[in-house]
C-alpha cells in the first residue's frame, strides 16, 4: 500500500492523501484522484515524469496516442514500477481546458493492502475555477540580438521605403 500525497497548484492549500494499491495502474491513481477532489474523471488527462525539483518529463497520457499502439499510457503504467521509492513524483494535468495541476508524491510505503482507494486527509476546497496558468520562456532576447548582430536591426527605417517601386 503507498500513501500519495495530491497537492492542487493553488494559492491556498488543496491537499489529498490517499491510500493507494501499490499494484494499481495510473489510470486508477487518475480516477482516485478526480474523485477525491470531486471531479467525475471524464476529462482527458496526462501525469508527467518529474525529478526532484518537479521539472516535468515524459508524459504518460490516459490513452495510447502512438500509431503503432506501443506507446505508454495510465493503464500500462503500474504506480509501484512509475513510483518505486518513497518521495517519487508525478505532475498530474486533469482536463486540458481548464488545466487542473497537481503534485503527487508518495509519502509513505507499507504492507497493508487495501482493495481499493481512500482518501484519509483532506485540506482545503477545492476552487470553482481552475487557477490561471502562465507559462514562462526563458527570455533570450539578448542572446539573439548578440547572436544576429548586423546592419538589418534597425527595421524602423522600412517604413521610409517604397515597396511599389519593386
Amino acid at each position: 500500500m503507498y500513501k500519495v500525497r495530491v497537492i492542487l497548484d493553488t494559492k491556498e492549500d488543496v491537499i489529498r492523501t490517499l491510500k493507494v494499491n501499490e499494484k494499481a495502474s495510473l489510470e486508477n491513481l487518475h480516477f482516485d484522484i478526480a474523485k477525491a477532489f470531486g471531479f467525475d474523471g471524464q476529462e482527458m488527462a496526462s501525469f508527467y515524469r518529474t525529478d526532484e525539483d518537479w521539472n516535468q518529463g515524459e508524459e504518460i497520457p490516459l490513452f495510447n496516442m502512438a500509431e503503432a499502439g506501443e506507446g505508454t499510457s495510465m493503464a500500462t503504467c503500474i504506480l509501484n514500477e512509475t513510483l518505486p521509492e518513497v518521495n517519487d513524483k508525478l505532475i498530474y494535468v486533469y482536463d486540458f481546458l481548464q488545466m487542473w495541476t497537481f503534485y503527487v508524491e508518495v509519502i509513505e510505503e507499507s504492507d497493508e493492502t487495501i482493495a481499493e482507494a481512500k482518501t484519509i486527509l483532506e485540506i482545503g476546497q477545492i476552487p470553482e475555477e481552475a487557477p490561471e496558468k502562465e507559462f514562462k520562456a526563458e527570455d533570450i532576447s539578448s542572446d539573439l540580438d548578440e547572436e544576429f548582430d548586423d546592419e538589418f536591426n534597425d527595421f524602423e527605417s522600412l517604413d521610409d521605403f517604397d515597396f511599389d517601386n519593386y
